[in-house]
């Protein structure tokens, strides 16, 4: 799945990573818990978190991950963005939970990490 039709999927918004849109993603992992995301082997996927700081950047960083949505209508901050940018990552962000963006992403066909 693309990842604009992801943002379209979720009335999402993209607030750095613009230039990846027409990327496509498989797989979505759905966490809050870093040390989960740290335990995968898997790098090519989309990350949906309500976590919405710094360490859910670098997490991603040290996982290689591009892709991350941020849930709940939770607010990126500029050193996030920085982060983000620096990294050549994609963020977007929805006002839906967690709960209704994994559903909507599973019946889109994403596939689940595990």
């Amino acid at each position: 799945m693309k990842l604009k039709e992801i943002v379209a999927l979720v009335e999402g918004k993209v607030v750095c990573g613009e230039q990846h849109l027409d990327e496509s993603v498989e797989y979505a992992f759905s966490s809050d818990l870093m040390s989960d995301v740290l335990t995968l082997r898997i790098t090519d996927f989309l990350l949906v978190t309500g976590l919405s700081n710094i360490q859910s950047i670098r997490t991603a960083e040290m996982s290689d991950l591009k892709y991350i949505l941020i849930v709940r209508d939770k607010k990126v901050t500029q050193d996030m963005i920085e982060l983000a940018e620096d990294n050549d990552m994609t963020i977007i962000t929805t006002e839906f939970s967690m709960f209704k963006t994994s559903g909507l992403l599973f019946n889109a066909g994403l596939k689940p990490v595990y």
